[in-house]
């Protein structure tokens, strides 16, 4: 699925990961400070500006600053490189970027300058939450209430070299380091887990794109109930927002969006909500 994000890695590795770093040893209680708030919750990976009056949180990237008096989300790509920082992990993590046959890194065909993190062994997780621990610690303490994990599901475009059980061990890794911080840890899409994220990796609740579009919603509130916020995207919509509002399966935190997530002073910003 569609996803956007300009996170720069190197420059918010500030702080270590501390505590626990398995499910047996985490305690897996969504974290008092990190509740998803009922309401309307605007996705701003695209840059942040004001909320639109009746919005109670925001989800904004790694490399931004949470919304005063809001509830906020921390966008961290957990299972592949972001574009900028294809050449550091080359250079400093070779060992934990995926190769294929020929030994090349694994490219996601969607998004050609992320590469695909290779999460198929204890060492190599363990080595990847050392990376990424410090850049979740690092939401919590600028003042973010959560974070999001985005592409949980690298194994259904891996070419069988990752697998579920990969992503979901590597999952419960990084909802670890967020608990620790004191973070509520989100799902980012990956329906086809079930309640695996939920149960075995101690996600807290779920971000979904296009949840209404693909009819996927009830794979997320089945598990997480109405801690589901889904982002639907207006160049593919199934029907009129009218409709699509309309859905009694939809998530009640559901907004519209333009799919680069532009700011207002774009021609091509779009913000809608039910």
């Amino acid at each position: 699925m569609i996803r956007a994000s300009v996170a720069t890695l190197g420059v918010l590795v500030l702080a270590a990961c501390s505590g626990p770093s398995s499910a047996q040893e985490h305690d897996q209680t969504v974290p008092a400070s990190g509740v998803v708030p009922s309401g309307v919750i605007d996705y701003q990976l695209g840059g942040g500006y004001d909320p639109a009056d009746g919005v109670v949180g925001v989800v904004r990237d790694v490399t931004d600053q949470p919304a005063d008096g809001l509830w906020s989300g921390c966008y961290v790509n957990g299972f592949q490189t972001q574009s900028a920082e294809r050449q550091t992990w080359l250079d400093d993590h070779a060992d934990l970027v995926l190769r294929d046959d020929d030994g090349q890194p694994v490219i996601d065909p969607g998004w050609p300058d992320e590469l695909l993190l290779d999460i198929s062994t204890p060492e190599n997780r363990t080595g990847i939450a050392a990376v990424l621990g410090p850049v979740i610690a690092d939401c919590a303490t600028r003042g973010f209430d959560a974070v999001e994990l985005d592409n949980l599901d690298t194994w259904t475009r891996s070419d069988g070299r990752l697998t579920e059980d990969d992503a979901v061990a590597m999952a419960t890794l990084l909802v670890a380091a967020g608990h620790d911080a004191g973070l509520a840890v989100g799902q980012k899409n990956a329906p086809d887990l079930g309640s695996r994220g939920r149960e075995e990796a101690g996600f807290d609740f779920a971000v979904s794109e296009e949840c209404q579009r693909y009819d996927e919603c009830t794979a997320y509130t089945d598990v997480y109930g109405p801690a589901v916020i889904d982002i639907e995207y207006a160049d593919d919509l199934d029907g009129t927002w009218a409709e699509v509002c309309a859905d009694p399966q939809l998530p009640a935190s559901t907004v519209l969006r333009d799919r680069d997530l532009t700011t207002p002073d774009s021609a091509d910003y779009v913000f809608d909500r039910c």
